[in-house]
């Protein structure tokens, strides 16, 4: 299947104006998540709130089914979130740590998961470890299983780290983890949308992701995955009537699907966005989409290399579409501020994101570019000749 780029783009408003390559930080949305937001919004405007949620009932219950299929995972295992963050605390903080339980993670995790760790591991003696990376900057499966044993409590890595195009080998992770029995949080919030996804084949036992990303959904939208075995055993760290229904005036009974990790109150018009953004995800096709992002991100990184005084810091031998570099003498966002001026939206990605990974490989702040399947050629290229004149 063929990708319909100039279809695609007749789709999403915001091409008409930028060249947008932060993706990775927020994609551009295509006008049916944007009709079903604003559609709802004016009928909440014309009926009142309550009665449109009542309206809308079957849409927003089909959300949980267009992310079960997105993920591989059934419906009662899905629960929705306003961001990735609250998603993966909510599951991370639902496991009980004792002293001594050891946390195995990734050199490049994300700076919010990592503080997680921290404050766990402050409260109740457990330890956090990092797993080596083989020679490419990749975590390494085998060091990994050397790692392994009766005190390991969660293994708990980020795919595609925020600071690059490196891929973690998740699948491999996933199958270290089952094999051991160990609990296996996955952070993919920079890999839903941009590849397949699916848990079954990741072997994870939790998963959570924005909707904000490569999904090209609206901000504010997350969403959790958490195996149905596993998540009977876990009470999340906060509750509400809608999670634990009051049924006695002494006792509350958990919801017996992932629910039990949402709240009463929420958002409809970005949960019906959000369930469109993975329709229209899984209607282009992940596997066209992600054979696009690696043309296009393997094209620009070519196209920085040949530039004099461009550093390009991704890792890995087979980088997903989220492309970091420095140029000589110039900070980041002094070069995002250039770009800017060109039409060309990037994000800048600081040390203090991947703190131990940025000290590991001094890096500085990095320019970050992000392409995506609606991005074209030409855009590429327009960014590379703009790069060619800041010396």
């Amino acid at each position: 299947m063929a990708i319909e780029i100039a279809k695609l783009r007749s789709e999403t408003p915001g091409v008409a104006h930028r060249i947008h390559l932060n993706n990775a930080g927020a994609g551009l949305m295509p006008q049916p998540v944007l009709d079903a937001m604003v559609g709802h919004l004016t009928r909440e405007a014309e009926i009142g709130g309550y009665e449109a949620a009542g309206e809308a009932a079957p849409q927003l219950d089909g959300v949980y089914d267009s992310v079960a299929r997105l993920l591989g995972a059934d419906r009662d295992e899905i629960a929705l979130a306003e961001n990735a963050t609250v998603a993966w605390q909510l599951a991370f903080y639902a496991i009980a740590f004792q002293p001594g339980d050891r946390i195995l993670t990734a050199r490049a995790e994300y700076a919010a998961n990592y503080v997680a760790f921290l404050q766990v591991a402050k409260r109740t003696g457990a330890v956090i470890e990092i797993v080596p990376d083989d020679g490419d900057g990749v975590l390494d499966p085998e060091a990994l299983e050397r790692m392994i044993d009766g005190r390991v409590k969660l293994i708990a890595i980020t795919w595609v780290p925020t600071n690059g195009g490196l891929r973690n080998p998740a699948a491999a992770v996933g199958r270290i983890a089952r094999r051991h029995g160990v609990t296996y949080l996955l952070d993919a919030c920079q890999a839903v949308g941009q590849m397949p996804t699916r848990v079954d084949e990741l072997g994870c036992d939790v998963l959570a992701a924005t909707g904000r990303k490569f999904l090209r959904g609206p901000r504010g939208t997350g969403f959790l995955y958490v195996r149905r075995e596993l998540m009977r055993s876990l009470e999340p760290p906060m509750l509400d009537h809608f999670a634990a229904p009051w049924v006695a005036p002494d006792r509350y009974e958990l919801r017996p699907d992932a629910r039990r990790f949402e709240t009463w109150e929420n958002n409809y018009a970005a949960r019906l966005g959000l369930g469109r953004a993975v329709d229209y995800a899984l209607e282009v096709g992940l596997d066209v989409i992600e054979a696009r992002c690696r043309d296009l991100s393997a094209r620009l990184r070519d196209g920085l290399r040949a530039v004099s005084g461009v550093r390009v810091y991704d890792l890995g031998r087979d980088p997903a579409a989220i492309v970091t570099f420095s140029v000589e003498n110039r900070g980041a966002d002094g070069v995002k501020a250039k770009l800017a001026l060109s039409g060309i939206n990037v994000s800048v990605s600081n040390p203090s994101s991947t703190l131990l990974d940025a000290e590991a490989r001094k890096l500085p702040s990095l320019v970050r570019a992000s392409p995506h399947y609606y991005n074209t050629e030409d855009e590429i290229d327009h960014l590379v000749s703009v790069m060619s004149t800041l010396r």
